[in-house]
């Protein structure tokens, strides 16, 4: 009984002490992919306000766009 008590207690240990090394190693990387994700959506949201502009102001240029962008 105390032994199983003891290696349920060591299997803790090691599973936090890995998952503190591989936030830790891999915190940076997750990080830089979360900050890259917002710089994407708000390059995304800004390309489609400017398009949303240009196709109310001038729908001839916004149907050549998406005729110049679009695979049909």
């Amino acid at each position: 009984m105390l032994r199983t008590i003891f290696m349920i207690g060591l299997f803790a240990i090691g599973g936090l002490f890995l998952l503190k090394l591989f936030f830790g190693v891999f915190g940076v990387f997750f990080g830089l992919l979360i900050g890259l994700l917002a710089l994407a959506i708000k390059i995304a949201i800004f390309g489609a306000i400017i398009y949303l502009v240009i196709r109310v102001f001038s729908p001839d240029t916004a149907r050549r766009m998406r005729e110049r962008w679009s695979n049909g």
